[in-house]
């Protein structure tokens, strides 16, 4: 079996890999079988936790979770692009994260997301030229996420952290807004100097007030402020809401490998997961595979899902 639904003949579908964030309480495997079905070719796939209250998924080299997972690849010829996730903070020692660069190898992923919560950016050049260093026999390419709420709160930060090492930057539209960045400060960057792009939506002004929830996928932290919350729980899908996501990726290279990364609880909880998955895929291709890359405005969708989004 192939991962994908149908396609229109002579139409093609730039690939789309979903990310693991999306869906965070799903196992790999699960994940990996209704990526396919929805017509994503990839799967981002949670194999370290990113905090220490965060459940991890037992994606060891060996274990019975990452064998299923490989027959599942097999399986449906869903393919694994990226692993996560490395918080570096000032004790992370590239020499610890060799389990993850294994997982990673076995999967065939090409890139290891890194989220940076070191406050000193000299030092966090250092861990991350180890990193990508360590990484890079593994077939592996450490890609860095700037997040306002991190220590990495702009793209000119991330290029900082990564200059002079193989590292690359994630692109990631509801950062980049938080961020105060812009599709012209994408443009002005060395198109090298990106690792791959994770589709998202969101309103152009922070939300305040989101409603808090007792538990968050995986544990993650629920006591979070409304910026985490929202990038964690709280996204909208690519189109329905306000970001310029033509721009941004008019401002990326056409070929740059992309993942929706869109957890919204409200909204997969009424649809149910495959529906919702349909859609985001759906929304993808709206965006990706339009004849032309000139920004233009997305169809607006219904009051329902934006107040869904903002809660």
């Amino acid at each position: 079996m192939t991962a994908g639904r149908d396609e229109p003949t002579g139409q093609r579908r730039r690939p789309v890999g979903l990310g693991h964030l999306t869906l965070l309480d799903v196992a790999p495997p699960d994940l990996v079988v209704l990526a396919g079905r929805a017509g994503f070719e990839a799967v981002g796939l949670r194999a370290a936790v990113a905090s220490p209250t965060e459940e991890p998924w037992p994606m060891a080299v060996g274990s019975p979770m990452l064998r299923e997972t490989l027959r599942r690849m097999d399986d449906t010829g869903v393919r694994v692009a990226d692993v996560e996730i490395i918080r570096l903070s000032p004790e992370t020692r590239a020499a610890d994260l060799r389990g993850l660069f294994e997982t990673g190898a076995e999967l065939g992923a090409r890139f290891v997301n890194v989220i940076d919560f070191d406050p000193d950016h000299r030092r966090a050049a250092d861990t991350i030229a180890a990193i990508a260093e360590e990484a890079a026999p593994f077939g592996l390419r450490p890609c860095i996420e700037p997040m306002v709420y991190s220590g990495l709160k702009s793209l000119a930060d991330a290029v900082t952290v990564i200059d002079g090492s193989a590292a690359g930057i994630i692109v990631d539209p509801l950062h980049l807004q938080r961020c105060g960045d812009t599709p012209a400060d994408l443009r002005r960057l060395d198109p090298r100097l990106l690792g791959y792009f994770q589709l998202c939506d969101g309103m152009l002004t922070e939300p305040s007030g989101l409603p808090r929830h007792h538990r968050l996928p995986r544990g993650q932290p629920a006591d979070v402020d409304d910026a985490q919350l929202e990038a964690r729980v709280a996204r909208m899908l690519p189109g329905e809401g306000e970001l310029p996501l033509r721009e941004i990726i008019a401002a990326v290279p056409p070929d740059l490998t992309v993942a929706i990364e869109a957890p919204n609880l409200q909204l997969s909880a009424r649809l149910g997961i495959p529906a919702f998955l349909r859609r985001a895929r759906d929304a993808a291709a709206r965006l990706l595979d339009a004849p032309s890359r000139e920004p233009g405005p997305p169809g607006p969708p219904d009051s329902s899902d934006r107040q869904e989004a903002r809660q």
